[in-house]
């Protein structure tokens, strides 16, 4: 009965995901987002879903959205000024790499912060220690070598949506 509700807890969003990337809502594309969900779930939703119940929650959905929002406009500005002025003043880099700590525990939310400081230009991470829970990262103008100090700079608000979002 678990593995049934996993499997049909996945089908809704990537039908929904399938129609938003195709831009149509034809009979002919639903259908075929159907199939194709069906198909993906059959196969990936007992590697991807543990727990049906959370994919559905709408505060889990409002705080990624708030997430997405902030992340693709405030904090991606930043990081590009911040990197441009570099461009500029090549002087004022200060390339390093940190140790960050974090204390999530999903394998998603490990992977939402690092992907969220892959992304983010000025930073990547090199390495993952999952069981020391650190994260490797290249930083192009480190301000602060400290654990607490890299965090607060690099990921804390990062670690903070992922928390909300998937534990």
């Amino acid at each position: 009965m678990r593995k049934l509700a996993i499997f049909l807890a996945l089908i809704p969003p990537l039908v929904a995901l399938y129609l938003l990337y195709t831009g149509s809502l034809s009979l002919f594309e639903l259908a075929l987002a159907i199939i194709i969900a069906t198909v993906i779930s059959y196969l990936f939703s007992s590697a991807l879903i543990s727990r049906p119940g959370r994919l559905y929650n709408p505060i889990r959905w409002a705080w990624a959205l708030i997430f997405a929002i902030l992340y693709l406009t405030v904090v991606e500005a930043k990081a590009h000024l911040s990197v441009l002025k570099l461009i500029f003043v090549p002087s004022r880099a200060r390339p390093a790499i940190v140790r960050i700590p974090y204390s999530v525990e999903s394998d998603y939310a490990i992977t939402l912060i690092a992907n969220s400081i892959t992304n983010t230009p000025g930073t990547v991470v090199v390495d993952v220690d999952e069981e020391r829970k650190y994260f490797y990262v290249h930083w192009i103008r480190a301000t602060d070598l400290t654990e607490e100090g890299a965090k607060r700079e690099v990921s804390e608000l990062f670690e903070r949506y992922a928390r909300r979002i998937f534990e």
